[in-house]
């Protein structure tokens, strides 16, 4: 006599978990917006200050104006690649160059904040050097798998 082997088990989709895994967290809007206004903010800042400090010197070299264009560069590189996105450095960028401009300007009574010394030349352009730089190296980082998908498709066929 012959043995007949059970029949296997049914397979039942009751066991299979159909839940999706849960998303990592993702920025929200509002908290995205707030952080590009607060470094945007951050340029303004440094530039007001900025614009007032420039002029310490040790002998002939505008140490403070050259401090202020490093950071200013660094502010812009760490604030696009902390944002994952290029305008994370334009936004202190702008900040800075509005500020700036502003300051600059003369007033109806003819005096200046910035003036034509050679600390003040090496801050506004040093400055934005910086801040230009900042944003240019922003722009051309290799971005991350996940951040920005390259299309693979392309049309037409």
């Amino acid at each position: 006599m012959t043995a007949i082997a059970p029949a296997p088990a049914p397979y039942s989709l009751l066991c299979v978990d159909s839940t999706p895994e849960p998303s990592p967290a993702r920025r929200g809007g509002l908290s995205t917006g707030g952080t590009y206004a607060a470094l945007f903010l951050l340029g303004v800042m440094q530039a007001l200050i900025g614009c007032f400090q420039f002029s310490h010197v040790i002998g002939a070299v505008p140490v403070a104006a050259l401090a202020f264009s490093v950071l200013i560069f660094l502010t812009c590189l760490l604030g696009g690649l902390g944002m994952g996105s290029p305008l994370g450095a334009l936004a202190p960028a702008l900040g800075w160059f509005l500020a700036s401009l502003l300051l600059t300007m003369p007033t109806a009574a003819g005096s200046v904040i910035v003036t034509n010394t050679t600390a003040g030349k090496w801050y506004l352009y040093g400055g934005a050097v910086g801040a230009g730089l900042g944003v240019v190296l922003t722009f051309t980082r290799p971005r991350r798998a996940g951040r920005w998908p390259r299309r693979t498709d392309t049309w037409p066929r």
